[in-house]
Order: structure tokens, then sequence, then C-alpha cells
């Protein structure tokens, strides 16, 4: 058991991320331990798509260009790497590795965990009859197996995105599996740091604040022995770390105060966040339960095919414009898709001083089973129109044949049915046993709300002014979390931010299932929206697919602000 604390970088917060980003953590101070996230919902669709088209692939390239320049570098400085990149084929990429090690001269150990994938079994779980891609999501003990063991480099299918900086820090510890509290430290510095530059100042709400975002440095979570950490980045890289940052991102894709993971549930109303210099932000006060028993499992399914054609109406009578184009295709239609869907952007400005600021977009998307029914037919009937419908007739783009979509759906299926199997560099198999100390996941309640703040007079002015926000998606779900800085501002809004005035400020809101939790320790409310992105992500429910930008939106509208606060 080590004493020190760990110091764990993070270089990858999705596929596609900063391709120099793993040579630049490595050339840019001393680390331990080097991780990448890769995977992401819309991720193992994309990666089982390639699959289907070759058995041979299914994992994260990009890792192995990453590594094919630092390699070497890697082994020089006596840094170990784990990634999540195996996506739907970790024994592959593992190969892939040993084959680029010796090309490379450069010797390592590699490992790689599995056992998450249940495609070939989602009948017999309860997971559908023939999905694209069936995954449970992991934990962290066959990643610190595979490190106990020797290993240099450790690659996993889909394990959570915080079990890959957990697996170090539990194996360079020695910790136990019930030393909760521990582990939900890790789980909490991991979860701020899995993604990478929102750690650093990137989607951060008071950007402007940041001296120099041209190119933030990836973060580094220093683990202490007891779970607690300090989170930082490389001397001299760009962004900020502050606790505003990484309040930001811990409010990044969750639901209430219990956040579970496959080995410990982080109770997020327990985290404490304090400077400690600069660009360093102390995580401390953590406190963890048992995991459930059961693990979630992300499923990916072709949806069937989508077409989609953006018009373009300028100048007057836009509200009768789009009317008649609307009818028009319609009518045209002789098989009406099994969705069709209209969304008129009001983007137009009155007396525009030119032509796309006096011009808004009518969007129509169509999703059916049958690909000549959003292709052949759509397309056709949207270009006939060209000569015979609103004045200006326009598009951005004629539309093309229909495209296959996906469709994400969570399952859940008990532990004790995953297997979850380390193998060492030998080829030497390990069982990793599921927990067996297990708590049923239920909702906290909330904490009293602080007193009320007498407003005295108010304001009338954009959310923003004083809140940040961050907003994510999961699933067909979406949150978002939101903060302030002060305490007075914090009495202010756990009373005036409720589900209520959400709707009110959101309206695509309005019908739609949405809970609201209070994390005081944090100053912060997190709202869940169901169903506000349909089928997930590849599904693309809403102009903003992702719901990325949600918190920025609800940023952006008028409240009633206390002049004080201001």
């Amino acid at each position: 058991m080590q004493s020190a604390a760990v110091r764990i970088g993070n270089c990858s917060g999705f596929y596609g991320d900063r391709i120099a980003a793993m040579r630049e953590m490595l050339e840019g101070g001393e680390l331990d331990y080097l991780t990448g996230d890769y995977l992401a919902e819309l991720t193992m669709l994309i990666l089982a798509r390639d699959r289907a088209r070759d058995p041979g692939l299914g994992y994260a390239k990009t890792f192995l260009r990453q590594l094919e320049d630092t390699l070497g570098l890697a082994v020089d400085k006596g840094v170990k790497i784990v990634a999540n990149a195996g996506g739907l084929n970790p024994g592959a990429l593992a190969t892939a590795v040993r084959d680029l090690a010796d090309r490379l001269g450069v010797s390592v150990d590699v490992a790689h965990v599995e056992g998450d994938d249940l495609v070939a079994r989602a009948a017999e779980l309860g997971l559908g009859a023939a999905p694209l891609a069936a995954n449970a999501y992991l934990g962290a003990w066959g990643i610190a197996e595979c490190l106990d063991s020797g290993a240099d480099i450790v690659v996993t299918g889909r394990v959570t995105d915080a079990s890959v900086i957990v697996g170090p820090a539990a194996a360079h510890f020695g910790w136990a599996r019930t030393d909760y509290d521990a582990l939900a430290g890790a789980v909490a510095a991991g979860h701020i740091i899995e993604c990478g530059t929102q750690a650093t100042g990137g989607n951060f709400s008071f950007f402007t604040e940041i001296a120099d975002l041209r190119h933030p440095g990836f973060p580094i979570a220093e683990i202490a022995s007891d779970g607690s950490s300090v989170i930082t980045k490389q001397p001299g890289t760009g962004g900020l770390v502050s606790v505003d940052t990484v309040t930001a991102q811990l409010l990044y894709e969750i639901a209430g105060a219990r956040y579970p993971n496959p080995d410990v549930t982080l109770r997020l109303d327990s985290v404490a966040l304090s400077a400690a210099g600069p660009d360093r932000v102390r995580v401390s006060g953590v406190r963890g339960e048992p995991p459930p028993q059961t693990l979630k499992v992300s499923l990916n399914s072709i949806g069937g095919f989508r077409n989609a054609t953006s018009f373009v109406l300028t100048g007057l009578d836009i509200d009768a414009k789009a009317e008649l184009i609307r009818s028009q295709l319609e009518s045209h239609l002789t098989v009406r898709p099994a969705e069709l869907q209209w969304t008129l952007a009001r983007t137009d400005h009155p007396d525009a001083d030119t032509e796309e600021t006096a011009s808004a977009l009518l969007h129509c998307v169509v999703r059916d089973p049958d690909p000549k029914i959003v292709g052949r037919q759509f397309s056709s009937a949207a270009v006939e129109l060209a000569l015979a419908s609103y004045p200006g007739f326009t598009s951005t783009a004629p539309p093309g044949d229909g495209q296959v979509y996906g469709v994400f759906t969570p399952g859940y299926v008990d532990a004790t049915e995953v297997p979850h199997i380390a193998v060492h560099a030998d080829g030497t198999r390990v069982d990793i046993a599921p927990a067996t100390e297990t708590r049923v996941l239920a909702p906290l309640d909330d904490p009293a709300p602080p007193e009320p703040l007498d407003p005295g007079r108010t304001v009338r002015a954009p959310l923003g002014r004083i809140a940040g926000a961050r907003s994510g998606d999961k699933g067909g779900s979406a949150n978002v979390g939101v903060w302030v800085r002060t305490q007075s501002e914090w009495h202010w809004l756990a009373h005036t931010l409720t589900v209520q005035k959400l709707r009110e400020l959101l309206p695509e809101t309005a019908d739609l299932p949405v809970t609201r939790h209070l994390l005081p320790n944090l100053r912060a409310v997190n709202f869940v929206i169901e169903d506000i992105l349909g089928r997930g992500v590849a599904y693309q429910a809403r102009f903003d697919p992702q719901a990325k930008g949600l918190g920025e939106w609800l940023r952006s509208r008028y409240v009633d602000i206390p002049e004080r606060l201001l």
C-alpha cells in the first residue's frame, strides 16, 4: 500500500478528442497514470456499426494513433495507461497494441478487461430480441487486478467513465472493496476529470473570466489514500481549474444526490470543494455507500431511417409561408411517414439589414422503417415544390436519401449475471466477483432549503448574470445543473428556481416529467428532464440532440433578481 498521493491525468473525454493530448500530458509534468475516456452512448452505436462491417473492429482507432506517437515516452517515464478505448472489442485492441509495441521495439505488458458485451444473451436477459450492441457498465476491480499483476497498459470495454480513474487509485493504495468513502472519493475525482477539458474551463458558463482558453490543458487528479483529491492541470497550460469549473463538471450528467457506480454509490451531497492554490481545487468530505445490485446496460439498436430538410423563409408573412409549405409538402406525400415533425425557428428580425437576419428556418424531419418513404418519396416532394410554393423559396440543402438512425435504451441486469474478466498479458483470465454487499438505489429526500432571501428591490435580468449551468444527455433524458457562488445567491436560487419556474423558463419542458434535487454543498440545484431527447442522441429529437446548450438557454432567460445580488 502506498501513502503518497497518486497523480492520475486524463487525456481524452470522447472518441475524437484532441489527438495531441496524450503527448501533451506525458511531456507536461509528472504523472503516475494516464487515462482516457473514449466511450459515450452515441460512440457505442458507431463502434457497433464498425464491428458489423468488420468483426475485427469495434474499438477506438485513434487510441492506437496516440500510442504510436507516445508509447516509448510513456515507458521511459514509467507512466501506466488505462483507457476504455476497447469499446466493443477490447481483446482486439490489446492485440493491436502489442503489435504496435513490437513494431516500435518497446517492451510493455498489455492487459484487457472484458465481459461487458451481453449482445449474444440480450433476449435471455430481457434486454430485447436483437440489439446491435448491449454492454453492461463494469467497475474498476478488473482494471486494478491487471495493474496489480504488472500491466503497463490496460484497455477495457464498457466500464463506467470514472472506473478508469478508480482502478488505478484502488491498485495504488490497496483499497478493500468495502472502503466506500475512499472509493467514492475516487469516483468523484474520476467524474471530474473524465470529460477532459470540461474540468479546466471548457464549456464553462463564465468562460469570459478565463485569461487564456485557446488551448486548455487536460486535468489531473492527485488522489490521496483516503480518497480525497486535488484537481489540477499541468503547469503552463491554458484554461483554469477553479471551484467553479470543478462544480460545473460535478453537475454534468447526474441525477440526485446518490451517484451509483458498480463498486460504490457516491453521495454527491457530501462533496466539499475548496481552493488549494492557483489551478488547484481540493475535493474532500466524500462519503460512499454500497453499490446497487444491478448494473446499467447500454442498449443500441437501429431505429429505422431518417431524412430532413430546412426551408428558408425570408421577410414578411413568415407564419403564413410556413403554413403553406407545410400543407403542400404533406399533401404531396402519397404515404405518410411514421413520424413527421415540423419546427419553426424564428431567427428572423424585423427591418433586418442582411438577408440572413431577415430569415427564419422551417425544419422538417421524417422517420420511418422503410427507407423509400423517407428517401425518394420525401425528397422528391420537397424538391418539386421549388417553383410552386412561397415567395423566395429556398432551402439550406436539398434532402437526399434516408439515413439509418439509432436508438439508445438503458437496461438493467443483476450484477451476478455479468462476467467481469481481467485478461493478463500472458493470457491468464481472472474472474472478478461482483460486489457482495449491495444497497437498493433509492432517491434521497432533499434537504430543507435555506431560509428564503428577502428580495427587496429586484431587477429583470438573465439568470446567467449570477448563475452558472452545465447540461447534458442521459439516454432520452437530460439534466441541467445550476449553481451560484455566494450563500446569499444560494438562498435566492433554492427558492426561486423551482420545477414550476423551470417549466415557465423552458417551455419545451412544460409537459415532460421533471424532478429537482438540491445540493447545498455545491450551492446547486439539478433538474432531470425526462424524454426531452426522445430515444437518445442518435434519434435527434430536437435542435440540440445532446442537450449541451440547454443550460445556456436557461441562463439566458430573464427572471427577477434581487438588485443587491447584481
